[in-house]
């Protein structure tokens, strides 16, 4: 089509509701994706710092997910596991969601492995002092990690995890590679539908920008009051 002509797209009531739609699950598949991640980041961590045996494991995770594309996990996710679990659990997640189940487990394991080198390297800028303070006063292990050690090393690699998270926000388009009707695939659709190529990636762009400077505010509003705590 010719002439440039933004409105053709954002009022179109089925367009605008494939939008909202696409969003909407963005949001969810980047959230639950990050809350997953960072969970099992810190569990990572604490296994860690365990013991040699603990070190080699989670170091081997952390270069498998490192090194294979996140795309390629998530095809492997969702075409080549999910076709391994029995037939009923393949027909449960048929009807609920299951390329978003898939993509939330891939993506949060991917980005568990950046999420547990962050915080670890936090970790280092933690004095030694900080721990055999807790252990002096009772704290066991894991009472020690999370009370005393991870609160600071979150907050020491917070730059890094305003990163890390802004490109899990990022790669939750790869998800549409296995059928997740998020923000670019509800995009694609509305380009085949409407034709009008420019302003429908040109709408995902701006989404995609601001979604990311919000996280990138909302993260340094997070450093300066952690800051500001830290100085009381």
């Amino acid at each position: 089509m010719n002439g440039f002509d933004l409105f053709a797209i954002l009022l179109n009531p089925g367009f605008g509701q494939m939008l909202l739609d696409g969003m909407k699950m963005t949001a969810v598949v980047a959230g639950c994706s990050w809350l997953t991640g960072m969970t099992l980041a810190m569990l990572l961590l604490t296994v860690r710092l365990t013991g040699s045996w603990g070190e080699r494991l989670v170091a081997g995770y952390v270069s498998y997910h490192s090194n294979v594309p996140t795309l390629v996990q998530l095809m492997l996710w969702y075409f080549g596991i999910a076709s391994m679990l029995p037939v009923d659990w393949q027909g449960w997640l048929s009807e609920h969601h299951a390329e978003a189940v898939f993509a939330i487990i891939g993506l949060s394991l991917c980005q568990a492995a950046y999420f547990s080198e962050d915080l670890r390297s936090g970790l280092r800028g933690v004095p030694s002092g900080q721990t055999e303070a807790a252990r002096a006063l009772g704290h066991s292990y894991l009472s020690c990690m999370r009370h005393v050690l991870l609160p600071q090393a979150a907050r020491n690699a917070l730059p890094a995890l305003v990163n890390h998270s802004v490109s899990l926000f990022k790669n939750s388009s790869l998800a549409m590679a296995i059928g997740v009707a998020e923000l670019t695939h509800a995009v694609k659709e509305i380009e085949n539908q409407s034709f009008r190529t420019f302003e429908s990636y040109a709408i995902a762009t701006t989404v995609y920008l601001l979604c990311s400077l919000l996280i990138m505010a909302a993260g340094a509003l997070i450093a300066q009051r952690s800051h500001l705590a830290a100085t009381r």
